[in-house]
């Protein structure tokens, strides 16, 4: 799929990379057609979108403390899970899974990137359902000062993420900083191809800023050590692949990646549909649910090359559908969920049943009614790609 600009004919439907562009087009259509249940998550969608238009945008040059290479323009943040051991030097720092150092903070550019992600992906999908101009030019203002603008843009590499202090300068682990909701961007920019404020010069220098950040993901050692990860990190660094590939016209490597995807099925997911990798954590609720939203999104990329992800089963029966099957009595409170978790909130599931509904699984279908809705309003009819719901500020403008 190679990127393109779109028509002046706004009835089209977007080359989009997880998003179903024919989808949105057909939603488009039933809002014009007056469908209420629609009108009302619609509404949801753009009060969101206009309190984004009071913010942004951002920029990794805004830092406030710079990354250890010196150059304001690359990422940086720091390990969310390490804690200072010394009152006085505070090293050396100290794992504690699942609970967050508040000085992850001090690296603003982790802050402004989660914002980024959703702020360009609302506020373009508002365009797109509406054609309020507004949203578009700032959509689209947002990504171009981050990525683009010559003072502004952040250079095409993740090598100082998730720095644990006295230790590192960052981690191959820190791409997943990007890969958890990279995807929201890429499909921003497809939605904006041809809308107000969204040049031809944007698309192509977006396109190109791709191909370098995909060259970086695939062969850089951080890139190629957080590729071979076994849990959620490995799943989501092939996915993010395979989206930028299919991004930037690259479909044959998109597929790679995807097999690759395919063949860590029948390893992550126990024939139970439990995920071992995941339930060892802290947070297992969190990350089981994780892992399958980075696997929902690559069923996603998947449908656009020829790959059916959801229909693969490993030699004992595991597939990404009895991974969810494993996970919905807890989500619509028919068990306890009888694994470690700080924090479990059932909402987190409603993305990755819903993705699993639609592609055929009965049990998911039947589970829809028993949901509880994110916090705000559940809008997969109107942004139907997995999202992480319990993740801090994923549901709503915080």
């Amino acid at each position: 799929m190679a990127f393109h600009m779109a028509t002046h004919n706004r009835d089209v439907s977007p080359n989009t990379i997880v998003l179903d562009g024919p989808r949105l087009l057909e939603t488009k259509l039933l809002l014009r057609h007056g469908d209420d249940e629609l009108k009302s998550r619609l509404a949801y969608l753009t009060a969101q979108a206009d309190k984004w238009l009071s913010e942004g945008p951002w920029s990794v040059t805004d830092k406030t403390v710079c990354s250890p290479s010196g150059d304001k323009h690359d990422y940086a943040s720091q390990a969310p899970y390490w804690w200072p051991s010394d009152a006085s030097t505070g090293l050396p720092y100290i794992q504690r899974d699942g609970e967050r150092n508040p000085e992850v903070e001090n690296y603003t550019d982790h802050a402004a990137r989660r914002k980024l992600f959703q702020a360009s992906l609302i506020l373009s999908l508002a365009w797109y359902y509406t054609e309020k101009e507004a949203y578009a030019k700032h959509a689209g203002n947002i990504i171009r000062t981050w990525f683009l603008s010559d003072e502004t843009r952040m250079n095409p590499n993740l090598n100082h993420a998730q720095i644990i202090p006295g230790v590192n300068r960052g981690r191959y682990i820190g791409i997943i900083d990007f890969s958890q909701g990279y995807t929201s961007v890429l499909d921003a920019a497809a939605i904006l191809a041809g809308a107000p404020g969204w040049t031809k010069s944007d698309v192509w220098g977006f396109q190109q800023w791709n191909v370098d950040f995909l060259d970086w993901l695939a062969n850089s050692p951080f890139g190629i050590e957080e590729s071979a990860a076994e849990n959620n990190h490995g799943t989501f660094a092939i996915m993010q692949k395979a989206a930028i590939a299919l991004f930037v016209g690259k479909e044959k490597m998109a597929k790679l990646e995807l097999l690759l995807i395919q063949s860590r099925i029948k390893d992550d997911v126990h024939p139970d549909g439990s995920q071992p990798k995941e339930l060892v954590r802290t947070r297992s609720w969190h990350y089981s649910i994780f892992n399958l939203v980075a696997y929902t999104r690559a069923a996603a990329v998947g449908r656009k090359v020829g790959l059916d992800l959801w229909g693969y089963k490993g030699p004992q029966g595991q597939s990404m559908h009895t991974a969810v099957d494993f996970i919905i009595p807890a989500a619509t409170g028919m068990v306890k969920w009888k694994f470690p978790e700080m924090s479990l909130q059932p909402y987190a599931a409603s993305d990755v049943i819903h993705a699993s509904a639609e592609a055929g699984n009965l049990a998911a279908v039947k589970a829809l009614g028993s949901l509880q809705a994110p916090p705000g309003m559940d809008i997969w009819l109107l942004r139907p790609a997995a999202e992480q719901l319990d993740d801090v500020g994923m549901t709503k403008v915080q």
